[in-house]
């Protein structure tokens, strides 16, 4: 792993590294350990501002704010990461197979992935989850679907560049079987490229998640996420209780910025 990042010795790479451990150090440990029950409401503490006992305040049912942004932020992380490993397999996958055997398939398997980014992803998304309803399995099934055409057509870019090369000739001529070429000599070599588009496709789950939460059509009311509490939080602002929108939309910015952070350097070499 080591000597896989030692070419992305980058500010943006370090920056985006440090960011994105940060937030995911938290997360994680919010889903050990919080100071508060996310769902429990105490009517004593109510409407407070950030203190000592809670560091970024109460909203109107008593609940502490952190806790939620804690779970939240790991509810929202959890789809992001089921979004992107469904779009990034499924996608790679499409890509090999269409870049390397071209024919038909290619033509058939590209028109699909055509007809889904004729529409813009998130507006198709809340067509297809307006339609199944609300809840974690859709959001992630319908996100995911919509992000596979944009990895197919990263790695069959790759896959149809590198076959043709010179040592792929060379490994076909040693009688070496496609299976192995495409998995040992052609994928490993797409990384550099891979790689940093995982890392946007994080950043863009995480915004498509949050921006249909926060419309009503993401995760069930039941269910916590940053873009459900970013949602909430708009009905405070004007009853005095700003930094619940603050702390949740900050958060939400900084996952973002970790994850473009973490892409820029990607695609930057020292």
């Amino acid at each position: 792993m080591k000597k896989l990042f030692a070419k992305y010795d980058n500010w943006f790479f370090r920056t985006g590294l440090i960011l994105t451990l940060f937030i995911l150090f938290w997360v994680i440990l919010g889903q050990i350990w919080t100071p508060y029950d996310p769902n429990a409401m105490n009517a004593a503490v109510k409407a407070q501002g950030p203190s000592l006992q809670h560091l970024m305040g109460t909203d109107y049912f008593g609940r502490d704010i952190l806790s939620r942004v804690l779970e939240g932020a790991g509810s929202t992380l959890v789809i992001a990461f089921f979004v992107v490993l469904i779009g990034a397999g499924a996608g790679t996958l499409i890509g090999a197979f269409t870049g390397y055997f071209g024919g038909v398939l290619d033509e058939l398997l590209m028109r699909i992935c055509d007809a889904i980014t004729a529409f813009p992803s998130v507006l198709l998304a809340l067509v297809v989850v307006g339609i199944l309803g609300p809840g974690r399995l859709n959001v992630i099934l319908v996100l995911g679907l919509v992000f596979i055409p944009s990895f197919a057509r990263i790695v069959r870019a790759e896959f149809s560049r590198i076959k043709k090369l010179n040592y792929v000739s060379l490994a076909k001529l040693q009688g070496i079987g496609r299976f192995r070429i495409m998995t040992r000599h052609i994928l490993p070599n797409i990384l550099p490229v891979l790689l940093p588009a995982i890392s946007i496709g994080f950043n863009n789950a995480v915004l498509a998640e949050a921006s249909m939460s926060f419309l009503g059509v993401g995760v069930s009311a039941s269910e916590v996420s940053l873009g459900r509490m970013l949602s909430d939080s708009q009905n405070y602002i004007l009853r005095g209780l700003p930094w619940y929108a603050l702390f949740v939309g900050l958060t939400i910015a900084l996952l973002i910025l970790g994850f473009s952070l973490l892409g820029e350097g990607l695609q930057q070499e020292e």
